[in-house]
């Protein structure tokens, strides 16, 4: 896709399942991918793989629900592969628990990870991007979860919900900036993630049939479906695209 070569791109939560995938693709195009992920040794061995197949990476660890951790992260990555232009948010984290049998301690753990880490790291990517007059790209990953709601995820809808509104609205304060910001919504996607949240959910098969039988192109998604749309959005062909929402999900849901 075009423009995507030489520019340094932040993924968060890079590591694994749609990130990692994403983190590749990144890579191919010739962009410096900077695998952002708590988990030292997973963003370590996917740096290894994208260097092995010819492409560049480097792994930024922290906590994203730090602020200063992240903000002190972010400014590390610029100092040593150079300015951001691109930043991918693709934290998340959920567990099968419906709403009347959670507490407080869940919410703000599923909060953190799913919303405030999101901004937690946009804040000092984009403030960077403002001061030195750059356009830039931030696409946040979402999910269907968030624009139609999802049994037992009722915290987990809520934040990505909260994802889709703070993009829109940072799509229009930032507009004069010619940064542009949209939301990827991943349906139902083969990830660790997904695989412990069936286990929750009691019966794991059956709830993998229901949820095949409800996507209308027959099967569920896979990591490697995502990255196309992200990287859309993050190339010059999307340069007049900003405040979308785009869902991937084998036409599970179909709304504007």
């Amino acid at each position: 896709m075009r423009g995507l070569k030489g520019k340094v791109v932040v993924v968060a939560g890079g590591a694994g399942g749609i990130g990692a995938a994403t983190c590749q693709r990144f890579a191919q195009e010739g962009a410096h991918v900077v695998v952002a992920d708590i988990g030292a040794e997973a963003a370590a061995a996917l740096v290894q793989r994208i260097e092995a197949e010819g492409g560049r990476a480097s792994a930024m660890v922290v906590d994203l629900v730090d602020p200063a951790a992240t903000a002190a992260a972010v400014a590390k990555v610029e100092a040593a592969a150079g300015p951001i232009d691109v930043l991918v948010n693709n934290v998340g984290w959920d567990m099968f628990v419906p709403f009347l049998k959670s507490d407080p301690a869940f919410w703000n753990k599923i909060i953190d990870i799913n919303l405030r880490a999101v901004q937690t790291i946009t804040q000092p990517v984009v403030a960077s991007m403002v001061a030195r007059g750059a356009a830039g790209r931030v696409i946040s990953i979402s999910s269907d979860a968030g624009r139609v709601g999802s049994s037992g995820e009722s915290v987990y809808a809520a934040c990505k919900a909260g994802v889709i509104a703070f993009m829109k609205t940072l799509a229009r304060e930032h507009a004069r900036n010619q940064i542009t910001f949209n939301t990827v919504c991943p349906g139902v996607t083969q990830t660790d993630m997904l695989e412990a949240f069936m286990e929750g959910a009691g019966d794991k098969e059956k709830l993998r049939t229901a949820f095949t039988r409800a996507v209308p192109l027959g099967r569920m998604g896979r990591p490697e479906d995502l990255p196309g749309a992200i990287l859309f959005l993050a190339s010059d062909d999307a340069a007049f695209i900003t405040g979308q929402v785009i869902s991937v999900s084998g036409g599970l849901t179909m709304h504007g």
